[in-house]
């Protein structure tokens, strides 16, 4: 079965199904999800190729906040990719914010299907209101979370440290369901310790 092969392996077939404005537009909640959320210009949907090993399944641009609808790929035939709605930067209407605030909080408390959360955050600048509360709402449902410190290519040793003690600082909450892992989607690294997580949430490890 396509689903028994290894995530890298069931990612690197993900393929676009549909994008969805609400959460009723969703697939039929069944199998398995991880979502990927982030802020605008944190490179959520350069994670998202470069976990899949393909150069334009997410869209990327240089205009931050492309990605405003639940974007659904399919990896077999009970896993699943959701792209949410990026937040901070995006130049978008008042109503449209305030849709997304309700819904996406409400599709990481109630959605079954979904076995986790990555979080992409721009390892360059400190954690923002918006990503602390993600994190904070996966805990209060016990919902597991990867937090991607994205573009740690851009640092040098030094600054890596002190990411890593910040965000350390940030997040300590004793948790299990929280992890923290340096990534680089341009240059390619932290794939093997992300996809490590990943499996771990897929057979009920986390």
């Amino acid at each position: 079965m396509t689903s028994q092969l290894p995530l890298r392996q069931q990612f690197s077939r993900a393929g676009f199904v549909k994008e969805a404005h609400r959460l009723d537009q969703l697939p039929d909640d069944l199998g398995q999800e991880i979502a990927f959320v982030g802020r605008s210009n944190a490179g959520k949907s350069s994670v998202i190729n470069c976990l899949c090993r393909r150069k334009n399944l997410a869209r990327t641009s240089r205009t931050p906040g492309r990605t405003q609808q639940f974007v659904v790929f399919q990896c077999a035939a009970d896993q699943r990719i959701i792209d949410l709605p990026g937040f901070g930067f995006a130049k978008v209407s008042k109503s449209k914010r305030q849709h997304w605030d309700r819904v996406i909080p409400r599709y990481l408390q109630t959605r079954q299907s979904l076995i986790g959360l990555v979080l992409v955050v721009d390892s360059r600048h400190p954690l923002k209101v918006e990503e602390l509360s993600i994190v904070q709402w996966c805990e209060d449902v016990s919902l597991p979370i990867l937090v991607l410190l994205n573009k740690i290519d851009k640092l040098n040793q030094k600054e890596r440290a002190a990411c890593r003690k910040f965000v350390g600082a940030e997040l300590d909450s004793g948790s299990e369901l929280v992890s923290i892992q340096e990534f680089s989607a341009t240059k390619v690294q932290g794939l093997e310790q992300a996809f490590k997580v990943l499996e771990q949430w897929r057979t009920g490890e986390i």
